[in-house]
């Protein structure tokens, strides 16, 4: 019987596929380790390598694919590598066979990478190729077309811990509150009765009856799911959450939302305003609280077990009280960070200001294709607006008398039009793809 998780022989998200960049070498860590992402030009698939040149280290993520070859090459002395990771082309050898008779020694470390349910995966682990040959991709059955589910991909980055995260995506009963206006409604909070229905080193699975029908699974060490079924009607929703160790502190959350109904308004939703007017929002909602909850158990965890320092009475927290055993049975309550090199200190430093807490542009708009073209739509039309008041309220002052006043008033009435488009862009919309402070207590 296996005794303990191996969290780098395991499967994880990278990014959704739409969100990356095919011409830019992309950079990403997890599990401390950091990695880049790369198309080749003759490829229709992506490639991930370790995110440094095995030459004098340098970030890869640096480099650039080249327009002759297609190959990765490192922006610092030029290196070139294939999509194996064998060195191709090193511009200072002086004998061209130095390459070939060294080609195992000079590789860039490539990582095994899939891509299926629209997005890229990666085994962490590059001595255990075949075992990953082997081993299935932690996919959730309701991202499938075939059976009727359309779906959309949100991704971010978080402000605390893997743990914290599966712990809280773990806990249906904080919905009403710390989403109250969102997804909940804190006036009709009711208790969670939750079964566990099994529980392994592979795999815990949890049952809740309140409402709807809906099973909870927890494949380690990423996949946490949610298939809630309405009657008997065949109607289905799913949250598929894939919670993505980073480092001490830091955690990287990619969702999946599906559903078999309403399909046509999930076609008419642009998913930039999906991801600003609701799945943003449900990532502030619990982000100052963990943040501030995870320092304040660290602390306490210095002295005692989050046994003593949690009250959990009720039947709602079972599946939290579930994952930290399991967290405690197979990961001794801690994640293989010193195998990476990283020391993680006893207490983390809380941060304070909560526009870098509640940061969207550089935890998501940065890495979101949606959001970030979005945002560059309405920067040009704001700059647009802005260009065709001052233009035409200057062409309008010059009109002779006779002409300001049969054209002048409708061009002055558009261009104010125009100004007050502007105003909403800036003020209102634009600031959605940045920071938008979330106050608990001002949500009526």
């Amino acid at each position: 019987m296996q005794s303990e998780f191996k969290f780098f022989q395991n499967w994880y998200p990278v990014l959704p596929i739409e969100d990356i960049d095919p011409q830019l070498p992309t950079a990403i860590t997890i599990l401390g380790t950091n990695l880049v992402i790369w198309k080749p030009k003759s490829s229709e698939t992506y490639r991930i390598f370790l995110d440094q040149c095995p030459h004098r280290l340098a970030p890869l993520s640096e480099g650039r694919v080249d327009d002759q070859t297609g190959n990765l090459m490192c922006s610092y002395h030029g290196w070139q590598f294939d999509s194996q990771g064998i060195c191709t082309h090193i511009p200072q050898a002086e004998n061209p066979e130095l390459v070939t008779k060294n080609k195992k020694n000079l590789c860039a470390v490539a990582l095994p990478c899939r891509q299926q349910n629209d997005l890229l995966w990666v085994w962490l682990d590059p001595q255990s190729a075949q075992q990953a040959d082997t081993t299935p991709l932690p996919l959730s059955p309701q991202i499938n077309a075939s059976k009727g589910f359309v779906w959309s991909s949100f991704v971010r980055d978080l402000e605390y811990d893997w743990q914290t995260l599966v712990e809280n995506v773990a806990d249906p009963s904080h919905v009403p509150f710390a989403h109250h206006g969102v997804q909940g409604d804190r006036n009709k909070a009711k208790p969670i009765p939750i079964e566990i229905e099994e529980s392994t080193v592979d795999l815990i699975v949890a049952t809740t009856s309140r409402g709807f029908q809906t099973k909870i699974t927890f494949e380690p060490p990423c996949r946490l799911e949610y298939a809630i079924g309405f009657g008997n009607a065949g109607k289905q929703i799913g949250l598929i959450t894939y919670c993505i160790p980073v480092s001490p502190g830091k955690s990287r959350i990619i969702a999946q939302f599906s559903r078999n109904f309403a399909k046509t308004l999930h076609y008419l939703t642009p998913r930039w305003w999906d991801h600003i007017k609701n799945r943003n929002m449900v990532i502030d909602g619990d982000m100052i609280l963990l943040h501030q909850q995870e320092y304040l158990l660290q602390q306490k965890q210095s002295v005692a077990s989050w046994k003593n320092a949690y009250k959990l009475p009720t039947s709602a927290d079972r599946l939290v009280i579930e994952f930290r055993s399991w967290f405690d049975k197979y990961c001794h309550g801690s994640l293989p960070w010193s195998e990476v090199g990283i020391s993680v200190l006893e207490s983390l430093n809380i941060n304070e200001s909560r526009e870098v807490v509640l940061d969207r542009y550089s935890q998501h708009t940065r890495q979101c294709s949606s959001c970030r073209g979005a945002l560059k739509v309405i920067q040009r039309l704001q700059a647009f607006l802005f260009a065709y008041f001052v233009m035409t309220i200057s062409g309008v002052a010059i009109l002779p008398d006779t002409l300001r006043l049969r054209f002048g008033l409708p061009l002055v009435a558009i261009a104010l039009l125009g100004l007050v488009v502007y105003g909403w862009l800036k003020l209102w919309l634009t600031p959605k793809f940045y920071f938008v402070d979330y106050v608990h207590a001002k949500r009526n």
